[in-house]
């Protein structure tokens, strides 16, 4: 084609049979040159979009939530059940939290964290309950130690100088031990010392055939005692322990000799209020010293008797 001088702008076909542009001085593209898309040139770095955030992991969220709920639980002694059921929820939660895809895993571990501190205090405090509930049940509270009226100081000779015990040697300690007849008690148990046989070889003997006499070196000792039941409902005599302490610090227990007794302290079952009195025998060695030691009730305070 014979390129036009005087042509006017538009699209001709320039002799290869593709229509092209002519501005009227010269040919500019091709006509299906014009139509391709224009490459799109790169987005300057700082207008790029921010990266999608990261999703939120739920389940550390819950674990961190039921663990500091479970441990607030484990703490109080009356819903303690509580705190045990939802600190292993959350210790389950937590484990299986950081294994998931998501933002915030620190939740799960401060979850995991929690439920194992919560455990060992839900831990304690049971411990606490029971302690507390057996001290209830066996200890009866404070031992308090009463010494019978006919030893009450009258009143002259109260106005007379007595010498003071020591500060640490208190009323029915094993240093400062209260007499035959005193009153050892707490919120259960009232324990009356009535007598000490210190020669109770024919008591023994006499009192079963069956009974073996005191073996060389030793003898028998009888202590006759009242206890009287104070609590609430009933509860049995044998929780009232007795047993001898010699001076050599040896401790005497009753059923080191098994012997019999016409008057054997049984397992009697008291109500409030009711009372049962009976005797126990204790195998010494010859030549020893001992007190009587009291304790009214499996948990209660100690008290001594000097017979």
């Amino acid at each position: 084609m014979t390129t036009p001088t005087e042509t006017p702008a538009g699209w001709y076909d320039d002799g290869s049979g593709r229509q092209r542009w002519w501005d009227g001085q010269q040919w500019g593209n091709f006509a299906d040159e014009a139509e391709t898309r224009a490459p799109i040139a790169p987005l300057d770095p700082a207008f790029t979009e921010p990266a999608t955030k990261k999703k939120l992991n739920v389940l550390a969220l819950v674990s961190a939530i039921v663990a500091a709920v479970g441990f607030i639980f484990a703490c109080i002694p009356g819903a303690l059940i509580v705190g045990w059921i939802l600190l292993p929820i959350a210790f389950v939660l937590s484990i299986v939290s950081l294994f998931l895809k998501g933002d915030k895993k620190w939740l799960g571990i401060v979850g995991l964290i929690v439920s194992i501190i919560g455990t060992i205090v839900g831990v304690v405090v049971f411990l606490g309950v029971i302690a507390n509930a057996a001290n209830d049940a066996f200890g009866g509270g404070d031992t308090t130690v009463s010494q019978p009226e006919s030893e009450q100081p009258e009143e002259d000779a109260a106005e007379e100088p007595a010498e003071e015990a020591p500060a640490e040697a208190a009323q029915g300690s094993r240093d400062n031990p209260a007499p035959v007849g005193t009153e050892i008690s707490n919120s259960d148990w009232s324990v009356v010392v009535n007598s000490v046989n210190p020669d109770g070889n024919a008591v023994v003997s006499e009192a079963n055939q069956f009974n073996e006499p005191a073996p060389a070196g030793s003898h028998y000792v009888i202590v006759n005692y009242t206890v009287t039941y104070k609590g609430a409902d009933s509860s049995y005599a044998a929780e009232v322990m007795l047993d001898l302490v010699t001076s050599t610090g040896n401790v005497v227990n009753s059923y080191d000799a098994l012997v019999v007794l016409t008057d054997g302290m049984g397992l009697d079952e008291l109500y409030t209020d009711a009372s049962a009195t009976g005797s126990q025998a204790f195998l010494v060695p010859d030549g020893e010293t001992f007190l009587v030691r009291v304790q009214p009730g499996i948990l209660a305070d100690e008290a001594f008797i000097q017979p």
